[in-house]
């Protein structure tokens, strides 16, 4: 058999890439509880035996831990002085985009490992639920910084009148909603408006409770325990679901349940990952890191449920055009994407 050693050695280098990521993401988790980001940032350049001094850790670990930064690039280091910092970009990257919470999303997933290779073998499923009790925070954090960018400014305003009912005030629910960010983000921007959110999940819906108690949203915002096939209230303006629906059981059978639950003239917003239809087109990073998740959470979660559809976090415009259309919907189109998202619009 000829082997092709660049190939080979592509391979392998890749592999030792992320066998170092697999080590960098528990270390990155570590840091963020430790508050050493933080801490490096309020610095400025400091030496390890500083940082630690002021996060009261132990120095030799603390160094450690920058040489692991700094060799993956989430620090910089400057031999001269030895001195670690925070570069304006990576600032951005571990604060505003919060890599720290997506790192703890995977490590949250990587816990789950051996259940999965259980369920493999047997075909069954895994509820979200069934998960580390890190998972639920990890994807509160993990989807958060995209919604703050993008649903209010760009998301609702391509939606077909929609952000005009909100601002004259509507009524919307917001189903899977977990620790309900997208849910209070739309109710800070639209102040008119009132807000539901649903998620099966008790100790997220919570959790979301508490949130919107602090932010002074709990006149206006409610969170409730309920699935997505029988969450109660009609005459929705809007109902939406932020990558949630492709978890779902059985998601035409939400779909019909979305269908009598809104006004004659709402809108059924989908945000969903980012996919091409054909598996060819999705074999890149962003790919990789869906079908990743998808196996580990999305897969499993439906099928712990009734009709078990598995649509998995790829399913693409095409799937999720199907499911609207078997539900019902006579109107569909993409109304929004960007890199991570495709957004959806649909209409009875």
């Amino acid at each position: 058999m000829a082997i092709d050693q660049r190939k080979l050695q592509a391979l392998l280098s890749r592999a030792v890439a992320d066998i170092g990521a697999n080590f960098h993401a528990a270390l990155v988790v570590t840091g963020d509880k430790l508050g050493l980001f933080r801490a490096l940032h309020e610095l400025g350049p400091t030496t390890s035996a500083d940082l630690a001094k002021h996060t009261g850790t132990h120095e030799r670990y603390v160094r450690e831990w920058l040489s692991a930064m700094a060799a993956g690039g989430y620090i910089t280091y400057e031999g001269a002085s030895q001195a670690f910092s925070l570069s304006e970009e990576q600032v951005v990257a571990l604060f505003d985009a919060d890599l720290p919470g997506a790192f703890l999303l995977a490590q949250a997933t990587v816990k789950s490992e051996a259940r999965i290779t259980e369920i493999f073998r047997s075909g069954k499923g895994m509820g979200w639920h069934e998960h580390d009790p890190a998972l639920f925070e990890g994807t509160e954090r993990f989807f958060r910084p995209g919604y703050a960018v993008n649903l209010v400014p760009t998301w609702i305003p391509a939606l077909d009148g929609v952000q005009a009912k909100l601002e004259q005030g509507g009524l919307v629910a917001d189903i899977g909603c977990g620790h309900g960010s997208s849910t209070m983000l739309m109710a800070k921007a639209f102040p008119a408006s009132r807000f539901v959110g649903f998620d099966y999940h008790r100790q997220s819906i919570e959790r979301a409770r508490q949130a919107a108690k602090q932010e002074g949203l709990d006149d206006r915002v409610t969170f409730e325990v309920a699935s997505a096939t029988d969450y109660p209230g009609r005459g929705y303006d809007l109902v939406a679901f932020f990558d949630s629906l492709h978890d779902m059981g059985d998601p035409v059978g939400v779909g019909h349940h979305v269908r009598r639950s809104l006004d004659a003239t709402g809108a059924w917003m989908l945000v969903e990952p980012f996919a091409h239809d054909r598996l060819e087109e999705n074999l890149n990073p962003v790919g990789r890191m869906y079908y990743a998740a998808s196996t580990m959470l999305c897969t499993p979660n439906s099928l712990s449920q009734d009709v078990g559809a598995a649509l998995g976090a790829q399913a693409g415009e095409a799937g999720l055009r199907r499911v609207a259309t078997e539900a019902g919907f006579t109107r569909f189109r993409r109304a929004a994407e960007t890199p991570f998202n495709l957004v959806f619009e649909a209409r009875a």
